[in-house]
């Protein structure tokens, strides 16, 4: 039994003749004959009473036409849904960025993304990685682009870019060598995304490093934004780590001094999506443009290392 048999036999169930059923699929009287009567030889049943003018059918045709009814909807819904995702004049597309997307020369994503399609509606979501991994887990947001290590189960991870990680301070001696985690562990800092907390992939290879070697790392202060940790560290307040791509930044506050660790850290730049799930048109349109962006901007500095 096929789809094309069923919409055969519900056109000639709704025409009356075969003559009208092939006018009104646009193919010829003979074709939806035959196709009518495979659907018969199949199902052993006849469908019609043939040799009037016109077509009646049978107790078997007025059974089987709501299950055709419904088999022909639901594949026909389903071509609508694909026909949806691969269209870019419709539809809504959830994307998620990391919260210092701004660094990244993200922070045109959205106008350049509506310029192009401005019949899409577009949710673009900045959070901590930690949280923009949760919801695209929960199916809140289809993909985005964050910061690992993150909880992997439940997603797709590829790796674009990989970020260094720099200590950030105005009062450590600039002829110093690389700090190693023992003395940053001993150092005042101030630690930003505060309400992510210890699930900042940043601070999760941070702390996971000061156990390593037995020891623990408790921040002077928290805060929720960069700009503000920058700040206290510019006034001499407190001690920080950030990415080489905020350090270098134009907005970068003057004064403050930068040292790449002893050991070498690396914040992970990824585009993620949920497990199995086929992302919309416009969501993969999206992916591109922030994976383009992200590919001009990161070139521009020494020091960047490609993601293995």
């Amino acid at each position: 039994m096929t789809i094309t048999q069923l919409t055969a036999f519900l056109a000639a169930m709704e025409h009356g003749s075969f003559t009208a059923a092939a006018r009104s699929l646009d193919t010829t009287q003979a074709s939806v004959s035959e196709l009518v009567a495979r659907l018969e030889r199949e199902l052993d049943v006849v469908l019609f009473a043939r040799g009037s003018r016109r077509l009646v059918p049978t107790e078997a045709a007025i059974e089987l036409r709501p299950h055709a009814t419904q088999a022909v909807s639901a594949v026909q819904n389903g071509v609508d849904t694909i026909r949806a995702l691969t269209s870019l004049d419709r539809g809504t597309c959830t994307f998620g960025v990391l919260r210092n997307a701004a660094y990244y020369a993200l922070a045109d994503l959205a106008e350049t993304f509506h310029h192009r399609h401005p019949d899409v509606r577009l949710r673009l979501v900045g959070i901590n990685s930690a949280h923009v991994a949760r919801s695209i887990a929960a199916g809140e947001l289809e993909a985005g682009l964050l910061v690992l290590p993150v909880d992997e189960e439940g997603l797709e991870v590829r790796p674009l870019f990989r970020d260094e990680v720099l200590y950030a301070s105005t009062t450590r001696d600039e002829k110093s060598g690389p700090p190693t985690i023992d003395e940053i562990s001993e150092a005042k800092l101030v630690l930003y995304d505060a309400f992510a907390g210890w699930d900042d992939p940043t601070r999760r290879q941070l702390l996971e490093r000061a156990r390593l070697r037995g020891l623990t790392i408790e921040p002077a202060l928290e805060v929720e934004h960069v700009e503000t940790a920058l700040d206290l560290v510019a006034a001499g307040t407190a001690d920080t780590i950030v990415s080489r791509s905020i350090a270098e930044s134009d907005g970068f506050p003057t004064g403050i001094r930068t040292f790449p660790l002893a050991e070498p850290m690396h914040d992970t730049i990824a585009l993620v999506q949920r497990e199995g799930m086929l992302l919309s048109s416009a969501t993969r349109r999206l992916v591109e443009l922030a994976e383009r962006m992200l590919r001009e901007r990161l070139p521009e500095h020494e020091g960047r290392t490609p993601a293995v």
